[in-house]
């Protein structure tokens, strides 16, 4: 963390011109310091579980008995065949290794350390002690010799015939069955659909041969996804008009076919109805005929609103027009999302394998069987409520730091007068002063993301185990709550970003910065609207888009493709892909235009193109002005509320 100013910001005074960009402060210190803190705990339980050995038992696995593969390992009290010494016994061999316990997540069977996995499948009792001969492994009990294998001393120590064939997994030394079929009880409807793995390695096949046209088209998603984005800016205009044109026609269209539905029910003969049920005639008689008012009312709702929201639309266009430029000026934007998307990979990858350290860490323990398990015991048994509260509010963090990257990057482009004084790269500067001064509001306005996520966590949780056991009227309040949090949530995040972009216009604190920015948000809510919905539905077409595109080509270049069959597995993963890189796309391009519409209600609160109060706007903003200022005064008196949205950050 950099030096801090002293100074305030400078959106605080109103008695001296406001410069934005200029004084820099720390905000929220004391938060970034809690998420220090918050981390080195996070750090306190990974090394808490390697040192007490569960890394050593999660990696090299371990016995029934406690022994670690592997390794010399030492007795342990009151446990039988412990202290063991594996240390030409590397992998874990289960005994009945179809036997999983999913509700506990572990294989109910005996575990031993053996030299080598059976690379073919063992029928018979002799194939055991031949296996253990040739190979120096023996797969019974340790308290048995091979030439015992076929005594009747060796019933129920010996591994379930027939003995599957195995290999070892990577990194991790188990013995896992090659035939995925052992696991047919809890697989049914997967082992349904592939009963004799035919159809399985088709798929597979498929995939394999057609490896060069996936990767073909999962590049031409992102070519097509990067195409879009130009497009949109040149053709913005006449794309939300036809779209709010299509939008109109449908609601018509839908309500007039409603209403002759009803009249056509309506006139018709009663010959035509069933005699026994006039009563339902009756009933869907009605039911159209509610459907067509309550169609009517939405028309005439909607068709009021667009006349209303007609001014407003004209601003939506403006600020894709700008956001377009804004990536021909900072073209690093557009690759934003896949660093955010590998840091999350790289932070869950560690979360992932702190938990499973966590699972095999603490004391052994004997349970009724005999055998040895590692539990915890005491307050270190809750540290993974710890850990979950860690994946949440990091995972956050790490999401809010890509919302104020690209919030300072394109502040710094809309209140730079002259674009040719840029910094060379506006996304490292971006990056810098998020180091440097406002990590705390980004750990502030994430950890209020958590505070909501865990209780609707939490309430999913119940839901789901008391799923078929609640009332109705529980089960309605539970979906309710889980509803309410999820809104919530998503409004959170609305006011996070905005948030995020008055910190770096004015270096205020969260709460200030939140204040400000709900201020604009409720005083430009028509703008708000219009830009929510004609914006978003425009860059949700532009998704399906892609995504439809991609297909069609995957389609086309499937069909020629002789080598298989089963084409159905590559075409999703296509498709997932270029939804992938549709929705990374196109959501830095409605972050970029919710931020320009803030930089732009902020620009015109203190400007108003007087001389020393020029606007920092780009031009096609300023024609939007412009024309509002004739509309205004044209309509004489009814142009003082559209005065009032001009100067939206009143203090």
């Amino acid at each position: 963390m950099g030096c801090c100013s002293s100074a305030s910001s400078a959106a605080q005074s109103s008695k001296r011109e406001w410069k934005p960009l200029e004084d820099r402060s720390c905000t929220d210190i004391p938060w970034l310091l809690l998420f220090i803190l918050f981390c080195i705990g996070m750090g306190f339980i990974c090394g808490f579980s390697v040192a007490t050995g569960a890394a050593a038992r999660l990696v090299s696995g371990y016995d029934s008995y406690g022994n670690i593969c592997g390794q010399k390992n030492a007795e342990l009290e009151a446990i039988p065949n412990s202290g063991m010494d594996h240390t030409h016994r590397k992998y874990v061999f289960f005994l009945d290794p179809c036997n999983l316990d999913l509700i506990n997540r572990k294989i109910k069977s005996v575990a031993l350390c053996v030299a080598a996995c059976p690379r073919q499948e063992l029928k018979t009792i002799s194939d055991v002690q031949k296996f253990a001969e040739i190979n120096g492994s023996a797969l019974c009990s340790y308290d048995l010799k091979p030439s015992e294998y076929a005594s009747s001393k060796a019933k129920g120590l010996c591994p379930k015939l027939p003995v599957p064939a195995s290999a070892p997994i990577p990194f991790f030394h188990r013995c896992a069955p090659v035939n995925i079929s052992c696991y047919a009880k809890f697989a049914e409807a997967l082992i349904t659909f592939v009963s004799d793995n035919s159809v399985l390695h088709r798929l597979i096949s498929g995939v394999m041969t057609s490896k060069e046209i996936i990767l073909g088209l999962c590049l031409l998603s992102l070519v097509l996804s990067m195409i879009l984005m130009v497009i949109i800016r040149y053709i913005s205009r006449i794309l939300v008009w036809i779209l709010t044109f299509l939008l109109i026609l449908g609601s018509l269209a839908g309500t007039g076919v409603l209403w002759w539905l009803y009249a056509k029910q309506r006139k018709s003969p009663k010959e035509t109805v069933i005699p026994d049920q006039p009563q339902v005639a009756e009933a869907n008689l009605r039911a159209l005929l509610i459907y067509a008012i309550s169609a009517t009312v939405f028309t005439v709702i909607l068709f009021l609103v667009m006349l209303v929201m007609r001014k407003r639309v004209a601003l939506t266009i403006a600020l894709f027009h700008v956001a377009g430029k804004v990536f021909i000026h900072l073209p690093l934007l557009v690759f934003q999302p896949f660093w955010t998307f590998f840091a999350l990979v790289l932070f869950w990858v560690y979360w992932i394998m702190t938990l499973l350290f966590l699972g095999t860490a603490g004391s052994a323990v004997q349970n009724e069987q005999g055998f040895v398990e590692f539990k915890m015991s005491g307050p270190l048994q809750y540290m993974w409520w710890y850990h979950v509260v860690g994946l949440i509010w990091i995972s956050e963090f790490i999401l809010a730091c890509q919302q104020m990257t690209v919030a300072g990057a394109v502040v710094t482009y809309y209140f730079t007068r002259d674009k040719r004084n840029l910094p060379f790269t506006p996304i490292l500067a971006s990056v810098n002063r998020l180091i440097r001064y406002h990590l705390g509001t980004v750990a502030k306005g994430s950890f209020i993301i958590t505070l909501v996520k865990i209780p609707r966590m939490i309430l999913m949780y119940i839901h789901s185990q008391l799923k078929g056991k609640e009332n109705a009227c529980a089960r309605c309040v539970l979906k309710s709550c889980i509803c309410c949090l999820w809104c919530l949530e998503k409004c959170l995040n609305y006011l996070n970003q905005n948030a995020y972009t008055a910190t770096a216009i004015n270096s205020t604190n969260f709460c200030t910065s939140a204040k400000d920015a709900f201020v604009i948000l409720v005083e430009n809510a028509l703008r708000v609207a219009a830009i929510n919905t004609v914006g978003d539905f425009m860059l949700f077409l532009g998704k399906v888009l892609i995504v439809c595109s991609t297909g069609l080509a995957g389609v086309m270049l499937l069909n020629y493709q002789q080598d298989y069959t089963v084409w159905v597995l590559p075409l999703i993963i296509v498709c997932l892909f270029a939804f992938l890189v549709a929705h990374c796309f196109l959501s830095i391009y409605e972050m970029v235009v919710d931020v320009l519409f803030l930089c732009f209600a902020v620009d015109t609160k203190y400007n108003d193109g007087s001389p020393g109060r020029e606007f920092y706007m780009d031009k096609v903003l300023m024609e939007f002005v412009e024309n509002s200022r004739k509309a205004m005064k044209e309509a004489g008196k009814g142009g003082v509320a559209d005065a009032r949205e001009l100067k939206p950050m009143s203090k």
